[in-house]
């Protein structure tokens, strides 16, 4: 039977590319001259740090540009905390990966209620939807492209 898996991944590559194309972008940028800002990237985490806050919001901007340019979905980034460092200010957000429960069960559940013969079931981060029919599966994944979800879809491991 044709299956496929729903994932949710960022290419972390693609993140560190962003990451330094913003740092470059912020050093050409005259309002950000002689001012200490900079965009760190570590694992699932980007700290954003600059000296003033209005500065700080211009930062954020930036690291979304660059990350939009390499093609990485904005909406993986989830907003973490402000706090102020001695003379700092730093603003966390973490790259999520992986489909969380919630999510999963509201992609579950819109299969379920679309009527297409398919069954989808959630295993870890990812969910497995089986079909007797190729075209059944191929209308589940337009159905869930057209759907306004909180994280990007990706369709991985499309078998016969």
């Amino acid at each position: 039977m044709p299956t496929f898996d729903i994932v949710s991944e960022v290419n972390q590559h693609e993140v560190a590319n962003a990451v330094d194309q913003a740092n470059r972008d912020l050093g050409n940028r005259w309002d950000f001259k002689n001012v200490d800002a900079s965009i760190e990237h570590e694992g699932n985490t980007l700290t954003l740090t600059a000296e003033q806050d209005f500065q700080l919001e211009q930062l954020v901007d930036i690291m979304r540009m660059a990350l939009a340019r390499r093609e990485v979905d904005v909406r993986t980034l989830k907003e973490g905390d402000e706090f102020r460092s001695g003379k700092q200010m730093k603003r966390k957000f973490t790259i999520q990966e992986g489909i969380d429960t919630p999510t999963a069960k509201d992609i579950v559940k819109r299969i379920k209620g679309s009527g297409l013969k398919v069954q989808a079931s959630i295993q870890g981060e990812k969910v497995r939807v089986t079909g007797k029919k190729r075209d059944d599966l191929q209308a589940t994944m337009a159905l869930l492209r057209e759907a306004e979800l909180d994280v990007p879809l990706q369709f991985d491991n499309f078998r016969d």
